[in-house]
Parts: C-alpha cells; structure tokens; sequence
C-alpha cells in the first residue's frame, strides 16, 4: 500500500476515537444516571459536555494549527483522547466526570476539524476523495466495535460504566504513537513556512519516488491568493513540428512554456478559445443562460470533467513523449536549495550552504534560481547536455511502464508550466515576467502540418504530434518585480519564507475566491445539520422499538437495555459496507454526483416516514416501514452527506488560510449541531414527530437544490487549481451581476 494510503489510515484514528466514544456515552449514560442519581438536565449536561468541548476548540483550532502546524495538532488531539479517558476511568462525582468529557470533547473537535485537512494535503488528487471518505468509514466502525463492547459488558452483573468509559485511553495511545513516530508533517504547511528541503522528502516517501519537483512547485505556487487569471487556449509541442505547421511571419506568436524540472520546455501557439472550458469562462456563456441561478463555478469545473475519461481515471496523458523534447536555455550553473535554514543571502540570490551535501536537483526550478528570456531562447545547449536530459526524462517521467510521473505532472490531468511574457514599455525598453500556468489537454484534435491528428481518449499522441490544452494563467505566487532591475538576465522569485508572513492572514478572507469558498462551505455543513441526521439517531431507539425489535430481543433473554444497544450495533455496522462503495465511487462518479444522487432518497425515505407517523396501516406495517425508512436513510447519509461537506471544506480553500476557513465551516456546523439536537424536544411537543421529519424533508429538498446551483464538482482535481477555479468563477460571476 502506498505511503499516503497509511498515513491517512494512521490519521483517521482520531475519528475511530470520535465514533467510539459517541457510542459509549449513548450507552454508559444508562448506568451514569442511575449510580450518580442525576437529573435529566444533568444527564443532558453530561453527554453535551464533548459537544460544547468540540465547538469551544473549533474556534481556533484553525489559525493554531496554520501557525504550528497540522501535526503537533493531531498529537494533541491523541493526548486530551488518552487524559479524558483516564479522568473518566477514576470520576469520584458529576463535575469530575463533566471535566472529563470536556478535555474528550476538545480531542474530538481537533481530530474531526484537521484530520480531512491533512488528507487532503497529503493525498494524490487522484484518490484524495477516496481516502478522506476514511473518517466516515473510521467512525462508523469504532461506532460498531463500542456498540458490541457495552453490549457484552451490559450481560454482566453490575456493568462499571467508568471501565466502558476509561476504555478510550487505550486506543488513544496508538493514535499517540502513530502521530508522534508515524505521521509526517504536512507537506503543503511546511512549503508556507520555508521548509522546502523537508517538503520534498514529506513528497518523496508519500509518493514513493523520487521525482516530485511537479508537485513541489504547485504547492509553492499553492501559496498565492488572489491575482487575475486569465483562461487561453494553446497549441503545444515540440518546436520543430510546429515550426513547420505555422504560417510565414507566425513566429511572434510562439511562446515558450517552462516546466518544473530543470531545462524542461516546449513551444506553444496560443489559438482562439474554442474548449468547453474556454466557452464556460466567459460572462453570460451559453451554459449559464440556461440556468439563470447556477453559480458559474458549477459551469466551470463541470467544463473540466466533461473531458475526462468515463472510467473516471485522472492520469495525465499531456506530453507523455518528453524525451523528444529539450529545452534551449542553458541550465543555470549555481547549487541552490529552498531549504531555509541552509539558504544565505548573497545580494538577492540564494546560495547552498553545501556544507550539508544534501544536493537537489529538483529543486533547481525556475521558482527561484534565473531563466532564460528573449535574450536567451535561441541559444542551443550542447550536444552531451540534450543527451543527458532525454536520458534522465525517459528514466524520471516513466515508472514501470505505466504511468507519467514526470515533473510537469500536478494529478487530475493537469500540468504545471511557467510562460515568459514580454512587451515594449513607455520608453521603448522591452520588459516582462513569467506567468503561472496550469495545463489541461482538451479533447479537440491539434493540427500537424496542416492536418488533422485524432486524439482518442487513451491513446498516447505518436512522436512529434501535438496537442490543444486550455490553460489557466495567471501571476506566480512568489515573483517579485522590485528584483527586475537587479537580474536583467532573467526574473528574481522569492523565497516563500519572505512572502507568505505579509499581511494578517484575516484580510486573505475577503478575496473574491475565498469569500466564495466560504460560502459553499458554510452553507453545506449548515443544510447538513440541518437535515436530520441528528433527528433520525435520536429517535431510532423509538422507532425500533416500535417495530418490536428490542421485544423480540428481549424474549430471546436479553435486557432491554442490552437488546438496544445490539440492535444499534446492528445498525451501524449496516453503514459499513454503504460507506465503503462511497469510497469507490468518490473519485469516480465524484462528491456532485453522489450528493445529488443520494440526498432524493434522503427526502423519499423522510417523507415515507411522516406517512407511516399519519396513517395507520397497523402496528406490525407500520413499524417495518418505519425501521426500513431508517435503514436505508442511515446508509444513503453516509454515501454522501455524511462525509462530503469535510471532505468539499478540506478541498475548495487557499493553503494559506485552510485552516483557518475549515475551523469557520467547523464551528457552524458544530453550532448547528447544538441548535438541532437540544431543539429537538420543544419541536417534538409542539409538531410531532411527522412535523419534524417533514421539516427535515423540507431541509435535504433545499439541500439538493443548493447542491445543484453551487456546488462544483472537485474530484481528481490539485488543490491549487481547485482555488485557481474559485478565484476565475468569482470575478465572472461580479462581472455577469453588474452586467
């Protein structure tokens, strides 16, 4: 299995540590009340104490853990699990006992609010739906596995609720020893900080290769929030094929496109936009004519998908033959390294402290060390040079044979590239800089020589093709104009430590990109809450009740307690296997896909449920429509509402404010959460159960028509580009409402 495959695994222990304790209170709570002789007040007191623990951490869970970092947070979380679960092992009295579940409820509003953060950071883009669907799949079996451990304690004589309680302490040291020895730190946190050289061995054992200069210089162009981007369409390939397919006097039209590894470049034609994603950029497209309401970014990520393969397969087929390719800039002949603590100033270039002998050459990118300009372009390496770059290409983009791993390659199908622009000044002096772009093959035939070249889906381009690609271009996160003057051989970047501590992270908020993430994260995890998942878990012991479940149970020998607590377990291990086809189908039909297709049954099996409250059909149909209602609205929740919300907030924020933009989105719905549960009694004495389960019908309606008009699609997606899209769907969308 791969290294990024074990450390979400690893991680997701804090969510097994959530779903374990949410059942043993829900059956300690049993024995509490009657040993300490407790109020209902007290007794609701005692289960919400982790709840009001959670909301309270949650405030600012986020901007601590973008200031320390994903880790020392995660080892934090193990810690308050294993000292909670010893303090409620000893609990002499409530307060002790209250005190207890509130250090609980810290650990658990850590681990639920950073653990998809950290996924998302350290997986693939290509099975990141996949693995951060693990915490639903993690929490739901320690639900099981808690549910079957207080049942088999509830046949004994005198059941001790503190050993079902003090029990956490154990798993909890695991998740402590995985974080302190196991967990690497995140990857994406530490580029923001400066710490490259520890990035790129983070990348290196994660991916299990050593090629990962793609991905480092996405995460470093990760860092920018905001700029214009623009979306073009080019023509790219080997720059004697398109030579040859160019018109006389077309050459001014040429661009030269950098990739992330060191002398790695292409040309590129730029061509009127024609994509589906070029059309769907556009103010007032087509598209969005037809549904007045839908967000342009729905249009937009819908645009990229529309491409890709119906296997749902993401890898990259842009350039696959880059070793016919060479670049002609002159590498540059300086040993740099991003690593700050081993960089020095000389002047305004960064030098290698080279006492460390820890030499990278994928680190020597156009990020930070001089590229070619016009002044450079036409020069041709030498011959033993352009040998030794096809050599190292065909040996780096190539693994087993079967998949591109090469530099430029950034997941989902993307590419990462940089373009040198020039242009005349008021003073006649030509001037320029490089801009970012993020590649992506369209599935229109590029010419060669004037004819048409088919491009089928899976077929690799012959030698020499071509290929048409949109691009998204825009600003690099790190290039600064105020070094220009200073290297007129080529541009400056800066090194990130120097760039991302400027400005207080709260002002990133108000960027049109974020603003917009914000409100489709919020705005999901409240309808979450909101549509009655906490209603449904809250009544189910009723509803089984009266399908005389626990009877039946119960004339086998069993209490009635130890009947409800097996009957749970039954329940939830149901949601097991539901959770575990979410997790096949997450990067393949995509989080849209399943939202809009699981949360319409979410709404028949609600209404199915007011129906069976109002009518009569007697006591035995009654009660089997009921518990069925329940089954199947349990395992379509965890397909897709359960886990989608974290896993869209965990994917849809700038690295520099995603903890802190994923602490907001937790913090609404942990009050939603308390807004719905405590609720819940007044409503049921004013309405009814039919009057509750109609407003929640009412709710996942409303859901599925926010999902439908705002929420993209963002499977198999990079992060960066997921923020790239944010930002352009953002600035369409103030340019059509002033329009």
């Amino acid at each position: 299995m791969r290294g990024d495959a074990l450390v979400a695994i690893a991680a997701t222990i804090g969510n097994f540590l959530q779903g374990w304790d949410n059942a043993t209170i829900a059956g300690a709570i049993v024995y509490i009340k009657n040993d300490l002789d407790l109020g209902t007040s007290v007794e609701g007191l005692v289960v919400a104490m982790s709840l009001i623990g959670a909301t309270a951490i949650t405030t600012c869970s986020g901007a601590i853990s973008d200031w320390l970092g994903r880790r020392p947070m995660l080892i934090m979380s193990s810690m308050l699990y294993f000292v909670s679960g010893l303090v409620m092992l000893w609990s002499p009295n409530v307060y002790i006992l209250c005190l207890a579940r509130l250090l609980d409820g810290f650990g658990i509003g850590l681990a639920v609010t950073l653990v998809p953060v950290y996924i998302s950071e350290t997986a693939p883009s290509e099975i990141r739906g996949l693995l951060n669907t693990l915490p639903q799949f993690t929490g739901s079996g320690g639900m099981f596995l808690s549910y079957c451990m207080v049942f088999g304690m509830s046949l004994m004589d005198s059941p001790s609720w503190r050993l079902m309680l003090g029990v956490l302490s154990i798993p909890s040291l695991l998740y402590f020893a995985f974080t302190v020895f196991y967990l690497p730190e995140s990857p994406r946190w530490l580029v923001s900080k400066g710490r490259m050289l520890e990035a790129k061995q983070v990348l290196q054992r994660l991916r299990g290769r050593e090629d990962v200069s793609g991905e480092m210089a996405l995460l470093v162009e990760g860092l920018g929030i905001g700029g214009e981007t623009s979306i073009e369409e080019y023509i790219i390939g080997p720059a004697d094929e398109l030579d040859e397919s160019q018109e006389p006097g077309a050459d001014k039209d040429k661009i030269r496109l950098y990739g992330p590894e060191e002398g790695l470049s292409w040309v590129a034609k730029p061509v009127a936009g024609q994509s589906i994603l070029s059309i769907a950029s556009r103010p007032g497209s087509m598209v969005n004519q037809s549904i007045p309401l839908m967000d342009p970014l729905v249009t937009l990520f819908g645009s990229v998908h529309e491409k890709l393969p119906e296997t749902g397969s993401t890898r990259s087929m842009l350039f696959p033959n880059f070793g016919s390719m060479f670049s002609t800039a002159e590498p540059h002949a300086r040993n740099e390294q991003w690593d700050e603590e081993s960089l020095q100033r000389e002047g305004e270039d960064y030098a290698s402290d080279a006492a460390g002998g820890d030499s990278d050459d994928n680190l020597h990118s156009p990020l930070i060390s001089r590229q070619t300009t016009s002044l450079e372009k036409d020069m041709i390496p030498p011959a033993s040079h352009i040998s030794s770059l096809s050599t190292r290409r065909h040996s780096t983009l190539v693994q087993d044979g079967t998949e591109s791993v090469g530099g430029t390659g950034i997941g989902g199908g993307w590419q990462l590239a940089w373009k040198w622009s020039e242009r005349e000044g008021e003073d006649g002096k030509k001037e320029g800089g490089f801009k970012r772009i993020y590649l992506h093959e369209e599935g229109i035939p590029g010419s060669r020589r004037g004819s048409l070249v088919s491009l089928p889906g899976n077929d690799m381009p012959a030698e020499g093709e071509f290929i048409q690609a949109a691009a998204l271009v825009s600003q690099p996160a790190l290039y600064s104009k105020e070094l220009m003057d200073q290297h007129p051989v080529g541009p400056a970047m800066v090194h990130p430590a120097e760039t991302v501590s400027e400005g207080p992270v709260w002002t990133a908020l108000l960027d049109p990109g974020v603003k917009r993430a914000l409100l489709v994260g919020i705005g999901i995890q409240i309808l979450q809450q909101f549509s009655g998942i906490n209603g449904v878990l809250y009544y189910t012991p009723q509803i089984l009740e009266e399908a005389g479940v626990e009877v039946l149970l119960s004339n086998l020998g069993l209490g009635s307690d130890s009947a409800s607590f097996l009957t749970s377990a039954f329940t939830t291990l149901l949601m097991l296997p539901c959770i575990g086809v979410a997790m096949k189908l997450m990067d393949i039909s995509g989080r849209r896909r399943l939202l809009l297709t699981t949360i319409p049954v979410l709404i028949v099996s609600l209404i199915i449920l007011v129906f069976s409250e109002l009518v009569d059909l007697g006591t035995v149909v009654n009660a089997a429509i009921s518990t069925a209602c329940v089954i199947v609205y349990f395992c379509c929740f965890v397909m897709g509402y359960g886990p989608i919300p974290n896993i869209l907030c965990s994917e849809i924020f700038p690295t520099r404010v995603r903890g802190l933009c994923i602490a907001i989105c937790a913090l609404v719905y942990w009050i939603g959460d308390i807004i719905v549960t405590y609720t819940l009694p007044v409503m049921l004495s004013s309405i009814g159960l039919a009057g509750i389960f109609g407003i929640y019908a009412v709710v996942c309606l409303i859901s599925w028509v926010f999902v439908f008009l705002k929420v993209p699609e963002t499977k198999g997606m990079p992060l960066e580009v997921i923020t790239e899209f944010f930002a352009v769907g953002a600035r369409q969308a103030g340019a059509t409402k002033n329009e």
